[in-house]
């Protein structure tokens, strides 16, 4: 057996070839989001521009994939085309290289059946006056290889839900290297990551993207998603945004989305608040429909959820269907927090139909 000063590390390895001289060229990774709600990517060389600037959205190539190996197109007529729509650092390949958020579009030019953004950047342009400003809490489990939770018991369940809320210390939270890693690597790449925190259920873990402006809320999470995953996978771990992994007395994961406008924010913004949250409560099913799956088994009415066929919603009240934080009601200004939409929807569709409900459609 090979001595530990002997062993070679596969990161050792890998850095022998990663801080090679690129000689200008970018790697550019091009990463869309499947049929399922997955990231997908690949890579792609580019050489310097000409004019000496950086790639960006405008210039970048529209490049396509397989969308019958995805979900999203037929074998016979498999073209997905990637239209570049955001562009952030690479916190993996760092220097130059860069990772680019891109919509997927038809070959007949017409948005891709699951290219939710094109619909919500709709709605975000024509309603750009109201200064949309969003804020989403995405919840996790970290999962071993065999989809088991991490630290729990193998034939069995950990302690009830209690000590890991925000808990410290072995025994109490699990894979804090990977949240730490996440944190570096958002921050690195530009995204207005704005906090993280343990969850309720022991390998459960949350992070806060925002406040952030119309369209761009969307393009941030669904990075920062995709960095998630990247992190994760270093590590040999799996992470499931599935808002209800197993029965029982445990929370379900959400994703809960804190909305505001121009007028929510100033002086007596109350008013528009309590006018925005009757329209929501008028069309609370056509939520619900795009807020997730299998969200019922997470919005039970119980462990501060809202029952999933009814709406509500009150002042520092978690266990409703929208909350208004106590110190926005003692203000009379701020902004409220949706409840309903599980960690696993679409933060496209979620921002899209607050703006469709409270503003109209397009």
């Amino acid at each position: 057996m090979a001595t530990t000063e002997a062993a070679v590390s596969r990161s050792e390895i890998v850095n022998k070839y990663t801080e090679l001289d690129q000689h200008g060229i970018v790697i550019a990774e091009y990463i869309w989001i499947d049929s399922e709600g997955n990231t997908r990517s690949k890579t792609r060389t580019l050489e310097p521009r000409d004019d000496g600037k950086q790639w960006d959205v405008e210039t970048l190539p529209i490049w396509n994939f397989d969308g019958s190996s995805t979900g999203q197109a037929p074998g016979d007529n498999s073209d997905v085309y990637l239209r570049p729509c955001a562009v952030y650092p690479d916190p993996f390949r760092k220097g130059n290289n860069i990772l680019v958020l891109t919509e997927c579009w038809n070959h007949d030019g017409t948005p891709n059946k699951y290219n939710y953004r094109h619909e919500c950047a709709k709605l975000m342009q024509a309603h750009a006056e109201t200064e949309p400003w969003f804020g989403l809490e995405q919840e996790y489990t970290l999962l071993d290889l065999n989809d088991r939770p991490y630290g729990w018991p193998q034939n069995g369940f950990p302690a009830p839900q209690g000590p890991y809320y925000c808990g410290v210390g072995a025994g109490r939270v699990v894979q804090r290297d990977i949240v730490e890693s996440h944190l570096r690597a958002c921050i690195y790449a530009g995204v207005k990551i704005s906090g993280t925190n343990a969850e309720v259920s022991k390998s459960q873990w949350e992070f806060q993207v925002g406040p952030c402006e119309g369209i761009s809320m969307g393009d941030e999470l669904w990075i920062a998603r995709y960095i998630l995953a990247r992190v994760a996978e270093d590590f040999g771990v799996k992470v499931s945004l599935h808002p209800k992994l197993i029965p029982g007395d445990w929370n379900g994961a959400g994703m809960h989305s804190n909305f505001s406008t121009k007028e929510m924010r100033q002086e007596g913004g109350m008013k528009a608040i309590e006018a925005a949250i009757k329209k929501l409560e008028a069309r609370h099913q056509e939520h619900i429909a795009v807020y997730g799956e299998d969200n019922e088994k997470r919005l039970t009415g119980r462990h501060e959820t809202g029952a999933i066929d009814q709406f509500t919603y009150g002042v520092a009240n978690r266990g409703a269907s929208i909350r208004i934080p106590r110190e926005v009601a003692a203000k009379g200004y701020g902004y409220f927090e949706d409840r309903r939409p599980a960690s696993n929807a679409d933060p496209y569709r979620v921002t899209g139909i607050l703006m469709e409900t409270i503003f109209g459609a397009v």
